[in-house]
């Protein structure tokens, strides 16, 4: 019996398998000690494999765990010199950030970038509560806009109170596993609940069937998408049909009936993070995961140049030159000083 985590607690997992039963399933003691370097050997998007232990009650033993296409993980918060898997088997990340209450920093930003960059991870930043900027912010948004999309990077603002870009954030979701992070307070349950009320999501929740409160500050949870999309707030309803798992866009059942297609894509809801620390990268990779320094790969005077303190340095005289941000470099010099010789 094979099924996706959907849910965790630290010691239970909620799986819901490709027929739609969900099972309250526990890990086999001997994972905890075979080859399982992260704080959280089971994720949020994992692919396992169960045997039934009490069928009545719906629970299970997990035996095994597939192969994971990709996932996103950050320095332990209680264990500095373990990592731990925010989640698993996603197809983007959307980081929801503030410039106002409360601030997210450049640094919070790069550093989850590189880990997006890291694992081939697609990552969209959304600014939100733009209706609390004042010139200032809305000059520093259009400042970072710039020079993210300069990167490649979808970048949109955002106000849930003023439904504003919260059509254009919702459309990126359509067909793909989302995985949404942030500081606490960013908006992220409050953009979720906007745009798929019909989830009533919920924090701070009580297991019912472990008896346990839920750790939010560790672990995430993920959610379908309802199999056609809401109408744009403030709007009638859309006639049924199927959606086009690359545009979100319906397409009329060919008898006119209304069709029973599978969810539209599925979100995982993390915990706010107050910082993100990077763990598996070393030093002498790390401008890899910078986009406008890894297009000068190999130029340098010397091949393991790190672009510090080394004479004939490309990617420097880049920054002099205003064509690398001085501001991306300020990041990059700091990531690269946090991280220590050895890697995870």
């Amino acid at each position: 019996m094979r099924g996706k985590v959907y849910k965790s607690t630290g010691s239970w997992y909620v799986v819901r398998t490709a027929e739609g039963e969900v099972w309250n399933a526990r890990l086999k003691g001997v994972f905890k000690l075979d080859g399982i370097t992260s704080t959280n050997p089971v994720s949020v998007g994992d692919v396992v494999s169960m045997e039934p232990e009490n069928p009545d009650e719906k629970t299970a033993i997990i035996t095994e765990i597939a192969d994971r296409q990709n996932y996103i993980n950050r320095q332990s918060p209680s264990h500095k010199m373990q990592h731990h898997i925010v989640a698993a088997n996603i197809d983007q990340v959307l980081l929801i950030c503030t410039l106002k209450e409360p601030k997210t920093s450049q640094g919070f930003i790069d550093r989850f970038l590189v880990t997006s960059e890291a694992y081939h991870i697609p990552a969209i930043l959304v600014f939100n509560k733009a209706d609390l900027y004042r010139q200032k912010e809305l000059d520093k948004f259009a400042q970072w806009k710039t020079m993210y999309e300069s990167l490649g990077y979808h970048v949109i603002l955002m106000s849930i109170k003023e439904l504003t870009g919260v059509e254009e954030a919702r459309a990126t979701l359509a067909g793909r596993i989302t995985l949404l992070s942030g500081h606490s307070g960013v908006g992220k349950s409050s953009f979720i609940n906007t745009v798929f009320p019909a989830l009533h999501l919920k924090t701070h929740q009580v297991s019912g069937w472990s008896g346990k409160g839920i750790h939010t500050t560790t672990f995430a949870e993920m959610f379908d998408l309802p199999p056609l999309p809401a109408p744009p707030i403030g709007t009638a309803a859309q006639p049924t049909g199927t959606i086009s798992p690359s545009t979100g866009a319906i397409s009329p059942s060919a008898d006119g009936k209304e069709q029973n297609p599978a969810p539209a894509g599925q979100i995982i809801d993390t915990p706010g993070m107050r910082e993100f620390g990077i763990v598996d990268i070393s030093r002498q990779e790390l401008s890899g995961y910078f986009p406008e320094m890894r297009a000068l790969a190999g130029l340098c005077q010397f091949n393991n140049c790190l672009h510090a303190e080394e004479p004939g340095c490309v990617v420097k005289e880049a920054v002099q030159q205003e064509r690398i941000a001085m501001d991306r470099y300020i990041s990059y010099r700091s990531i690269l000083d946090s991280i220590e010789e050895n890697v995870f």
